[in-house]
């Protein structure tokens, strides 16, 4: 108790003070304000969060800037989460006419999601942490996260805050810088990130691309999922970018090596062919003699003999041996004929029947010789 009927003469409630820290205690801590008998804070009014450990807010020697709460003749109450609050307020409010993203210091895991400490008790829910689930929240404390203000009201003693759109701003900021650097012609590394039956998702970093099904290969693919996996790396060059609408239109297929490339190592022209008929038009039938690889067999080499119509003698999906007449790599054409190797097959027939003929005729010679001879 102090020697004096009013240790604190002069002051009154609401007005503000600065003050050093002195001791600290339990429950309060004891500051020097320039008065006989020290001011005191309650550890209620010590901070807007929940208090362990006082020496965690306060340390020996602290100067303050404290709000008197009460006065009475042997006592005074002060109050430094009243000027944080204060503080807190003004900045907030400024942070969040300005869209402004700042740092924070989880400081504990509540129902609901985080808290942090602003000046004054931040909330951060739990669908606004990450934009993916989160089940367990414990190893968010005393990590520092990048926030925005959504929501603050004085009146409520509400400052609700969000990393999420922290994380949704830089992501479509990095979109829209990819989405400008992207020229036609580009050749790009991405990731599978989506398999549809039209096509392949590509992640290039922030932005998905497009591989639609018929530029995976240069065979014709019935699914995906036979060509590529989700997760799997792949390289596509940039075939068209819808910069208002955010559309990426990819090909798989076009860094891959051609199928007519260095097809001379493979195919001349003479050589004989098995293929898959795979169309047929007036004027002849395309034929696949590899995959991706198809060559055409004019109306006129079809058949050693006057057709009409190609589907006289073809059908779509019937194997055929084919043989190479000409081909151009650099055009990526193949003249193909089927009529020359029925020709040749039948003069080869000819040639077999002409040779039996002979050699019966020659038996048949010995036969009537031997025949005459008995009657001589």
């Amino acid at each position: 108790m102090s020697e004096n009927a009013n240790d604190f003469p002069n002051l009154q409630v609401g007005e503000t003070v600065k003050g050093q820290v002195v001791k600290i205690e339990d429950s309060q801590v004891l500051v020097d304000i320039g008065y006989k008998t020290e001011g005191v804070i309650p550890l209620q009014e010590l901070s807007n969060l929940f208090v362990k450990d006082m020496n965690e807010v306060v340390k020996l020697g602290d100067e303050l800037t404290l709000i008197i709460k009460k006065v009475s003749d042997d006592e005074v109450i002060l109050s430094k989460k009243a000027v944080d609050a204060d503080n807190a307020w003004k900045d907030l409010e400024e942070k969040l006419a300005n869209d402004a993203t700042f740092d924070v210091t989880i400081k504990e895991v509540v129902k609901g999601g985080l808290v942090t400490d602003v000046g004054v008790r931040g909330f951060i829910p739990a669908s606004m942490v990450e934009t993916h689930y989160v089940e367990d929240f414990s190893g968010y404390v005393n990590q520092s996260l990048s926030v925005k203000i959504v929501d603050l009201d004085r009146e409520k003693n509400r400052i609700i805050l969000s990393h999420r759109a922290v994380i949704e701003q830089d992501a479509s900021q990095k979109k829209a810088e990819l989405l400008d650097s992207l020229a036609q012609g580009q050749v790009l590394e991405g990731t599978v990130s989506r398999i549809t039956d039209f096509g392949v998702f590509v992640d290039l970093g922030g932005i998905d691309g497009l591989v639609h099904i018929s530029q995976l290969a240069h065979e014709h693919v019935d699914s995906a999922t036979n060509i590529v996996t989700e997760g799997e790396k792949v390289k596509v060059e940039v075939l068209s970018v819808d910069r208002e609408n955010e559309r990426i239109s990819l090909s798989r297929k076009n860094t891959l090596p051609g199928p007519w490339d260095r097809l001379e190592e493979d195919i001349h022209a003479g050589q004989v062919l098995e293929g898959i008929v795979k169309r047929l038009v007036n004027f002849g039938a395309f034929v696949e003699v590899k995959p991706g690889v198809e060559g055409l067999v004019h109306i006129s080499q079809i058949a050693n003999r006057h057709i009409g119509t190609p589907q006289e003698v073809l059908k779509v999906g019937q194997k055929v041996n084919v043989k190479v007449l000409d081909i151009n790599v650099q055009d990526e054409r193949l003249s193909l004929s089927i009529r020359e190797i029925e020709e040749e097959q039948e003069a080869k027939e000819f040639k077999q029947y002409e040779k039996e003929d002979d050699h019966t005729s020659f038996q048949l010679g010995d036969l009537i010789g031997n025949k005459l001879d008995k009657y001589k």
